[in-house]
């Protein structure tokens, strides 16, 4: 029995001198340097109890080791959860206690504040720096540069990613091996993908977009990744006449926009640009287009399902849509209320089937029955269309998710934060544009009667509850929350009176 995604993946590049990670400084590492060291990590982490099919949630900055510790547990056959380095120890506790993991692995300067969550959840505590330094990277040390790859299936568990729903309460996404693995092969040969690939990777690896659709694509190919810490606009400017390719949110292409030095003659080697995470305005992409000669690539996918759309490689690719269906990939636009097809044209909610759709939600057996069909068809919870020439459009999110930057933040979950604090009777926490992030959330509270809510105070309580990306830019007091004759909150309303509260001055 074999170990399909570390078989295909890595161990094809076992003894290749050809660089994978440019990482700065004139430094690069090999393939074959990588995966010596990714089975001395393997090594470490079996030394510290795990076992096959046990989970390691990493909360670790992004690095080279930080790669090939993702590496190590697919090769160990340990299924890897990682963690936004944003999250807060009380967030980090939830995944770690509710996914049962066995070892959390987090940032030195993070240890004294992450010992008691792993305490408390009965995990193990090892550290990893952004340098490649910490308690793990000590333990692997001396060991062995080989390691005998765990057999594992193609349906078992690879990774774990969490993500959440309008009830508050984060779900974690369980994704086998052939989810990943079946996604890569699709995106390597749709995007035309070569050995001779250089991507630069400046996302976080702690999302599928930066660690599966990127990473994953590449290691199909054996390119190569100039591997930035960080989206830092001098290091990108200076990293693209070096690459072929990248993949970002749109909150890059904004950013490069804004910079005199984005032209024509800097982009004139790179072959591919992709965009997603989150929606990329028409204006975006035509702007870019007449700056560079290059229109971007938008696709469409989510934790639950890996890469589901894209828009061709050759041909139009057309802004304000995401493409056709992936090959391999069945999407149908159904009527939310009965399940039943609509006609082609009209919106609805999109479900996708294939190999890249997930297996379930982890111990949520009737979440997961709620939003995967019986057939096989995943509720994205996301409205679309298909037009006559069968591109695919994006037009609304029935979960009334907040995608800000690339990050999605459900506003139930930081909703329920703030009714909890003094003063506040409710809340509501809508997405209104911002001209750099798309949208950020901002949050109407209601006080109590006869109480005025202390803003400043309820500002500080966020900056320790929340992670950075989840918390509200502005608060607004109101009398009352605008409702319908049944009750329900009209957040339309809310986000069109507020819609220009961020627009240029």
């Amino acid at each position: 029995m074999a170990n399909p995604l570390f078989d295909t993946l890595f161990a094809r590049h076992a003894g290749s001198a050809a660089p994978f990670l440019h990482l700065g400084g004139g430094r690069s590492l090999s393939y074959d340097a990588f995966l010596r060291r990714t089975a001395q990590l393997a090594h470490a982490l079996r030394d510290a109890g795990l076992a096959p099919g046990d989970r390691l949630a990493a909360q670790v900055p992004k690095s080279a080791e930080a790669l090939a510790v993702y590496a190590a547990c697919v090769q160990a056959g340990i299924v890897f959860l990682p963690l936004n380095t944003a999250y807060t120890p009380d967030e980090v506790a939830y995944f770690v206690t509710d996914s049962g993991a066995g070892l959390l692995l987090c940032d030195p300067a993070q240890e004294d504040r992450l010992r008691p969550v792993a305490e408390g959840a009965g995990a193990a505590l090892m550290t990893l720096d952004a340098e490649g330094g910490g308690s793990l990277s000590a333990a692997a040390r001396g060991q062995p540069e080989t390691f005998g790859t765990v057999p594992r299936d193609a349906g078992d568990l690879a990774a774990l990613l969490y993500t959440s729903g309008t009830t508050g309460r984060s779900k974690g996404a369980m994704l086998t091996q052939d989810n990943l693995l079946s996604n890569a092969r699709v995106l390597a040969e749709y995007w035309r993908f070569t050995d001779r690939d250089v991507l630069l990777h400046a996302l976080p690896i702690f999302h599928t977009h930066g660690l599966f659709v990127a990473t994953n694509t590449v290691l199909m190919t054996g390119g190569a990744m100039i591997w930035q810490p960080r989206f830092d606009i001098d290091a990108v400017i200076a990293a693209l006449p070096e690459a072929t390719a990248m993949m970002g949110v749109p909150t890059f292409y904004t950013r490069l926009l804004d910079d005199p030095r984005l032209t024509r003659e800097l982009v004139a080697h790179m072959r591919l640009f992709t965009s997603g995470s989150a929606p990329l305005l028409a204006e975006t992409h035509e702007a870019f287009a007449a700056r560079t000669g290059h229109r971007i690539l938008e696709r469409y996918g989510m934790t639950e399902t890996n890469m589901t759309t894209s828009n061709p490689y050759e041909g139009d690719r057309r802004a304000g849509t995401v493409g056709f269906p992936l090959p391999g990939v069945e999407l149908r636009i159904t009527d939310p209320e009965t399940g039943a097809e609509v006609p082609q044209g009209e919106v609805g909610m999109l479900e996708v089937r294939g190999p890249n759709v997930f297996r379930g939600y982890w111990d949520m057996p009737e979440k997961t029955a709620e939003e995967l069909r019986e057939n096989g068809y995943f509720i994205t919870g996301d409205l679309g269309m298909i037009d006559a020439r069968g591109y695919v459009t994006i037009v609304g999110r029935i979960k009334d998710v907040v995608i800000s930057g690339g990050y999605n933040i459900y506003p139930k979950e930081v909703e329920m934060w703030l009714d909890e604090q003094p003063g506040v009777l409710e809340s509501a926490v809508v997405g209104v544009p911002h001209p750099d992030l798309g949208e950020v959330p901002v949050a109407i509270l209601v006080p109590q009667a006869g109480g005025v809510p202390d803003m400043q105070a309820i500002s500080a309580a966020a900056e320790r509850a929340l992670a950075r990306f989840k918390r509200p830019r502005r608060l607004i007091l109101v009398d009352a929350l605008p409702r319908n004759t049944m009750g329900k909150v009209q957040k339309n309303a809310l986000r069109a009176e507020y819609a220009g509260l961020f627009a240029a001055r």
